[in-house]
């Protein structure tokens, strides 16, 4: 029979798989939304080179997996509890948004649940203040930034390209758009791509009790290459199952893209979540792209875009953190009696 504590480790490494699930089809969604929003590639190829990219992200670093993991509690408040109540938490509110085609943040959903899980089960010393004053300083900064590159580096190209031929910047954007789709992909993996191997590691880390084992993560290590492995593969599902919904208000219903717009809104956003990668910060996909399509779509007027949508956008980031850490807090609180 089973020791109980394997099967809790096990039910957790379920739910991180099921976390990576939902973050595919809402998060990862957005990395590719503009290039099927613009007819740059099909659906299906769309969803083969986000899957691809993404591992190779989620395969390239590992600051953001350590932050999630050991750096929005201390360690003494990291237990079963806090994470199956974080987990439990950020699906839910996923499920319910990605049904109404909203795109949300699943890195600061589960931040929320996780920090809201943790004061439920010991108290407000439980949380790092420290970290999640960096996580929440993004959160203003990264959309702020994503808007602001997309404008700017849209201008740059109207103002490079204002000599050429409409038909001939067309076809050379098609092309680029599908780089920096690739480029977005890959920027997701690193980032909220890490967010199911913090997870597992910080799971395997409280059944072994071996805290080096965040020191061995690695695609080449013997012990650690399937966490990776399976946290990308089940992000990749998700994507190809059900992140249409997200793909169509992203990529279609903000402003009117052209290839072009999306080559802009897509480096500029990856490019800021790929600095945060570095700086193993915690940022959203969802709020890069999202305010990034919003400041593409601004350059030709303000009217272009649609503000009722982006405005609905922009609600489900704000109600993530307090759904999220409420329902990390009751759900931590029925655990604890339990």
């Amino acid at each position: 029979m089973l020791d109980p504590s394997l099967w809790v480790l096990i039910v957790i490494i379920i739910l991180a798989i099921g976390f990576g699930i939902a973050n595919g089809f809402n998060d990862a969604a957005n990395a590719i939304a503009t290039v099927i929003g613009t007819r740059a590639l099909s659906p299906r190829k769309a969803i083969i080179m986000a899957a691809f990219f993404n591992l190779a992200g989620a395969a390239t670093g590992t600051a953001v997996a350590q932050t999630i993991g050991k750096g929005i509690l201390v360690p003494d408040a990291i237990s079963v509890q806090t994470i199956v109540a974080a987990l439990a938490a950020v699906i839910i509110w996923t499920t319910i948004a990605t049904y109404y085609g909203l795109p949300v943040s699943l890195t600061h959903g589960f931040i929320a649940a996780m920090a809201a899980a943790g004061i439920a089960a010991v108290g407000t010393g439980a949380v790092a203040w420290g970290v999640m004053g960096k996580v929440a300083s993004a959160v203003v900064t990264a959309p702020v930034l994503g808007f602001l590159a997309g404008f700017l580096f849209m201008v740059l190209l109207f103002w490079l390209f204002r000599k050429s031929i409409p038909a001939r910047v067309r076809g050379l954007f098609s092309n680029l758009q599908i780089l920096s789709a690739a480029f977005m992909a890959y920027s997701h993996g690193k980032n909220d791509g890490q967010m199911p191997i913090g997870i597992i590691v910080m799971a395997l880390v409280l059944f072994y009790n071996d805290p080096g084992m965040w020191d061995r993560l690695s695609l080449f290590n013997p012990d650690t290459w399937w966490i990776i492995l399976l946290s990308a593969m089940a992000i990749s599902s998700g994507t190809a199952i059900g992140g249409w919904r997200v793909i169509k208000t992203l990529g279609m219903k903000v402003t009117t893209l052209r290839p072009v717009h999306g080559f802009a809104a897509q480096t500029a956003a990856a490019s800021v979540i790929e600095v945060a990668s570095h700086l193993g910060i915690p940022v959203s996909t969802t709020h890069c792209i999202s305010s990034s399509v919003m400041g593409v779509g601004a350059t030709r007027r303000l009217s272009a875009v649609r503000w009722g949508v982006a405005g609905n956008i922009i609600t489900a980031w704000v109600m993530t953190f307090p759904i999220c850490g409420a329902l990390g807090y009751v759900i931590s609180r029925l655990l604890g009696l339990l």
